[in-house]
């Protein structure tokens, strides 16, 4: 089977490292950790990756990443999953721009939330 090549993969790639403010007064931020990794069962897509919204105390708020399995799920189950304040749930990877759009919609919630946004 050929795997077609994710023409939004190079952009979350080129995210890596980045610290963005995302709010007027400068105290919410979101960092991006994004590395290739060769494809395994817990990560089928060769990505290890870590979106993550932080707020003025530095706790982060939103996170989406795959460092861990969830749940029930164990070993060899693929490991991507959101954070959105204390919980904790599975999410389905499909390719980088859906996780950037996924992650920055909850962002926007919660920064809405918060009254940090209108």
């Amino acid at each position: 089977m050929i795997q077609r090549r994710d023409p939004s993969l190079d952009l979350l790639l080129d995210l890596d490292g980045q610290v963005l403010v995302v709010d007027p007064a400068g105290g919410y931020w979101v960092k991006f950790v994004v590395t290739r990794v060769p494809p395994t069962a817990e990560r089928p897509h060769g990505l290890d990756y870590s979106l993550t919204l932080h707020g003025p105390e530095g706790e982060r708020l939103v996170g989406f990443d795959n460092a861990h399995p969830v749940g029930k799920r164990h070993h060899h189950q693929p490991h991507d999953h959101h954070h959105r304040l204390r919980t904790v749930k599975p999410y389905d990877y499909r390719d980088a721009a859906t996780l950037l759009g996924d992650f920055w919609t909850m962002v926007d919630a919660v920064l809405r939330d918060r009254g940090v946004i209108p």
